[in-house]
């Protein structure tokens, strides 16, 4: 079966309630997705989808991001970063190696 999109990209945007436990929520990561989401389009990025997502258990890598089908995980802070991204990944379809991280 032909997948609908061929990445997606999801920004763990969960924010713990018990203030102690590290969480990637406490990052802001909305803006960041929604940064990437607003290249994307602008860019006119086919077949790429840019979510928010519930914990993804990797609060060790706080904040994470994950491509799928790919299944590579990355520690994205900054708005260079995601540019650097989507060029790489995105654009250039190769692996983002700067801020991949070990599954």
């Amino acid at each position: 079966m032909k997948l609908f999109y061929e990445k997606n990209i999801f920004f763990c945007t969960n924010l713990r309630k018990e203030k102690e436990k590290i969480s990637c929520g406490k990052h802001n990561r909305q803006e960041p997705r929604n940064y990437m989401e607003k290249r994307v389009k602008e860019l006119a990025i086919k077949k790429i989808i840019v979510n928010s997502s519930g914990c993804l258990n990797r609060c060790n890598l706080v904040p994470i991001v994950v491509s799928y089908p790919e299944d590579n995980w990355y520690k994205i802070l900054i708005k260079e970063d995601i540019s650097s991204f989507i060029d790489e990944f995105l654009i250039k379809r190769r692996i983002f190696k700067k801020n991949l991280k070990e599954n």
